[in-house]
Parts: structure tokens; sequence; C-alpha cells
């Protein structure tokens, strides 16, 4: 038997059930939001949003009739979809779909995808690089890491022109032109 708590207490755990209560996953969230170094919270949470909503959607693929050719062109489209995100590595079955997570679409931020190219040694390192405004994609600037890169702009990631560390590194491999110093 317990003993009877004591006013004050009674006053901190009046909120508190001890009967049902639910586990949390703040550690696992704390050790994405390190890992792919997410900055502010809503962003995982979208990524947790996103990978739900692509769940339900293979959900009610799945449900339908095997034979029928809607789904088989709904199911081709969430694949291709995904593919081309670079969300899952192969588009071949809609399990793959169903086990998708929202670490899947963290890799794909574009500070990740930086580590991975090995433009930058850490996240941490990328993700400042971003901010600072030496990294485009394509033509265009980008200053978010929290922005998502496709398969196709993976090969367009590159420093900006006027980057020091674009300079350096042509330095370092005795590529730096004169001409495009002046």
């Amino acid at each position: 038997m317990v003993r009877k708590l004591k006013f004050h207490e009674q006053k901190l755990l009046k909120k508190v059930d001890f009967v049902s209560w639910e586990s949390d996953n703040k550690h696992r969230e704390r050790d994405i939001l390190a890992k792919f170094h997410i900055k502010k919270r809503e962003h995982y949470s979208t990524y947790m949003k996103l990978a739900a909503k692509t769940h339900g959607l293979a959900k009610k693929i799945t449900d339908l009739k095997p034979n029928d050719p809607f789904r088989a062109e709904k199911a081709r489209q969430l694949l291709g979809r995904l593919y081309e995100m670079g969300v899952i590595s192969t588009a071949d079955s809609l399990e793959r779909c169903l086990k998708v997570s929202a670490s899947a679409f963290c890799r794909r931020r574009l500070a990740v995808i930086m580590c991975k190219l090995q433009m930058a040694q850490r996240v941490q390192m990328a993700s400042d690089l971003v901010e600072q405004g030496h990294v485009r994609v394509g033509a265009e600037l980008v200053t978010d890491p929290a922005f998502l890169v496709t398969r196709a702009a993976e090969d367009k990631i590159t420093w900006t022109k006027h980057s020091k560390i674009r300079k350096h590194i042509a330095q370092y491999n005795n590529e730096l032109d004169d001409f495009e110093e002046a």
C-alpha cells in the first residue's frame, strides 16, 4: 500500500494520470532532429505527416482489386513520384511505400545530400554553408537547408560562382582560372 500524497505533492501531480499515459517518442524525435540538424521541429512534423499520408495512400491503393487498371495506374504514379523524389530506392512494389518514414524525407534535405556528395564533412557544417549562400541547385541560389532535393536535382548541386569555397577547391585542384577571378 502506498502512502497518501501530501498537499504539495497532490498539487504538483494533479494533471498527471498514472493509470493511462501514452508513451512519447520525444527521445527518438530528438535524436533525428540532431542527426539531420533540423532546426525547426515543424519541419520534422511535416515529414511525419508526409510519411503518414504516403502510408494512407498506399494502403488505399492496396485495398483496391488486384486486377483493377486504376489501381495499377495509381500505384505506378505513386511509386514513380516517390522514386523521383529519392524517398524510395526502387519503384518495384507498394510495400516500399508502406515502409516510408520521416527519416526518408530527412535524408533528402540539401544539407544531408551535400554530406553524401562529400561537399561537407558534417550535416551541421553543410547547413551553415547553405544558410550563408555558398550553394546553388541548378541556376537557383538556395539558402534554406530544408530544401528537398530530387534525384534529378542531386547532380546539379554546386558552389555559387563567387563562393570562397569554390575558389579554394579550384586552387587546391590547380584548376583556378585567373581570367575568372578578374
